[in-house]
């Protein structure tokens, strides 16, 4: 095997190196492989992370992976290992040592006070939960105990509107708790250990990086299925997912430049060439940014029933697909 890359890690604890390992990638057969190797007392154990022909699938688990044992407490002994593309300073990293450390001197009391209030309030107007206030918002609420709408706009997350709005309910919780802390914050920036902080935050980007590759895991089964010659059915039944979100995805392979043609023809076959043409023709004048105008245009204005709308806006999104490839030239559609 040809290794393209080999970087050497180590763990220290209390300045000693507790842990050893490489990371490295190789090529042969034109299947990339990749892989971790840990040396402990016991001797090497290798770990493969990733073995296949996709390039970009490889670096999308190389970043998954090495994100955790970064976290775990493993440092690379040459620089460059780990490409950081957004460096967090300034009001972000402040933000996030706030973040931190609410989550690290948990007060369960009155969090789980707070999660009743958003309970309730998020039912009587008829809202999301989430769009009352965050987790993470009660969470640095309850720690850091604001007594004043002054002191609640240090958190973030609090704008405000948000201060307006539900500022009054929020600080007649707070204040029937002591607090030992003080506002403003700033006494955070030393309380916080570095290295619990720099742990923190690759789990963070742990969670980020794992979501990105069940995405890409989804996207591949998705290619996989379109090669089989499978239909959007077949499709959502190997994927778990809406058939929206798959056309959806479809979407996205279509700009990256794979063909997903046969599928879309296949799924339209049902369609008279002539409705195909309408939809097409309602694109060219229309533009293809917005769904509604397209149906009513070619549907009329009381555009089929309930019922039989989301079979109709399904149509309209595979056929916007060959619009966009195709370009802003009509062509006979079948």
């Amino acid at each position: 095997m040809r290794i393209i890359f080999l970087n050497s890690l180590e763990k220290r604890e209390a300045g000693a190196v507790v842990g050893s390992a490489q990371v490295w990638m190789g090529e042969e057969d034109s299947t990339w492989r990749m892989g971790w190797n840990e040396i402990t007392a016991e001797g090497e154990q290798e770990y493969i992370w990733y073995e296949g022909s996709s390039w970009s699938e490889m670096l999308h688990v190389y970043r998954h992976h090495l994100v955790i044992k970064l976290g775990e407490g493993y440092q690379p002994t040459i620089e460059g290992i780990w490409e950081e593309k957004e460096q967090i300073r300034g009001k972000a990293m402040t933000a996030q040592k706030l973040i931190c450390y609410s989550e690290q001197h948990e007060n369960e009391p009155l969090y789980a006070e707070l999660c009743n209030w958003r309970r309730k309030k998020a039912s009587a107007e008829r809202k999301a939960p989430y769009l009352i206030a965050s987790n993470r918002l009660l969470r640095l609420i309850s720690v850091f105990l604001p007594h004043t709408l002054e002191e609640l706009l240090q958190l973030p997350g609090v704008g405000q509107n948000k201060a307006a709005e539900f500022g009054d309910e929020l600080l007649a919780m707070t204040r029937n708790h002591v607090r030992t802390t003080s506002f403003p914050l700033d006494w955070v920036d030393e309380a916080i250990d570095p290295e619990k902080l720099r742990s923190w935050l690759y789990k963070q980007k742990e969670v980020k990086l794992r979501v990105e590759m069940e995405k890409y895991g989804v996207r591949r089964k998705l290619l996989e299925g379109i090669a089989e010659g499978f239909n959007l059915e077949q499709i959502r039944e190997r994927v778990a997912m809406g058939r929206r979100e798959i056309i959806e995805m479809l979407e996205e392979l279509e700009k990256d430049g794979y063909s997903i043609e046969q599928l879309v023809k296949n799924e339209l076959q049902e369609m008279p060439d002539q409705e195909q043409a309408a939809v097409m023709q309602a694109y060219e004048e229309l533009g293809d940014a917005f769904l509604k105008p397209v149906l009513q245009r070619v549907y009329g204005q009381e555009a089929a029933e309930a019922e039989e709308q989301e079979l109709l806006y399904e149509r309209l999104r595979l056929i916007r697909i060959r619009f966009r490839r195709e370009g802003s030239s009509v062509r006979d559609v079948g």
